[in-house]
């Protein structure tokens, strides 16, 4: 049976999680309800992840990784593992594992009759400031993309991949991926997951990223959408 589902895990300076991320996405893979493969996209480590990244794969026949010569941010990495993925459907959850890969099988539940489905994170364990400005961010990016979405930086979600393919990626436009999904005319769906405290390494978002950075990145949005081309192939010769 071949590979049915590519987890994408951007990494960027995570050597004390990935051993637990080995552990956790192989328990996964063995009760996931698709077969499934893992592609981690290392960002331009400056620490041990890249040579704990090559271990991993050696000892395990379904991961895989991509090496940047440098650090170009996580919607590089999530647009790199879209460019990547040979399966029909590609899930994206960050190497700090604050989400669960066991969730993956309630968002795939619904996949069939969607082409975005976004967990939305239940009892956050996050500082105050934190939840505070991802409120905040997730208003502001409600008012202007009308996406319908509760918490689009949730960091677990199941795409088709011929939808995340056609997305036109730039920096900041990974907290916009179910907009850009509604793009093109496809439909989303959220999904209630669970949500744990970060046990090791250190957040890479500070309060700028979280709450100005995206109100930045909207009127980026804005742009794509009055430019953005949407056609669809009726038959070919």
């Amino acid at each position: 049976m071949s590979y049915q589902f590519t987890i994408i895990v951007p990494v960027y300076n995570e050597e004390d999680n990935l051993a637990r991320v080995e552990q956790e996405l192989s328990n996964y893979i063995a009760i996931a309800s698709k077969k499934t493969k893992i592609l981690f996209i290392n960002d331009g480590s400056k620490d041990n992840s890249q040579s704990l990244i090559e271990d991993i794969c050696t000892r395990n026949e379904a991961f895989t990784y991509i090496n940047f010569e440098k650090n170009c941010g996580l919607s590089a990495a999530i647009k790199a593992g879209f460019d990547h993925v040979d399966t029909e459907l590609t899930g994206y959850i960050d190497a700090d594992l604050q989400t669960a890969p066991e969730d993956f099988n309630l968002l795939l539940e619904h996949i069939g009759d969607y082409d975005l489905i976004t967990g939305v994170r239940a009892d956050r364990k996050d500082s105050v400031v934190k939840n505070m400005s991802s409120k905040i961010a997730n208003g502001i990016r409600r008012s202007f993309t009308h996406d319908g979405m509760d918490d689009t930086g949730c960091p677990l979600k199941v795409i088709k991949s011929n939808y995340a393919k056609r997305i036109p990626m730039f920096k900041g436009l990974h907290r916009f991926l179910p907009a850009m999904i509604l793009l093109q005319e496809g439909k989303i769906k959220q999904i209630p997951v669970r949500h744990f405290p970060r046990i090791a390494g250190e957040a890479k978002y500070g309060l700028w990223n979280r709450l100005l950075g995206p109100l930045m990145d909207c009127f980026a949005y804005l742009w794509m959408k009055k430019k953005y081309i949407n056609y669809r192939v009726a038959n070919k010769g």
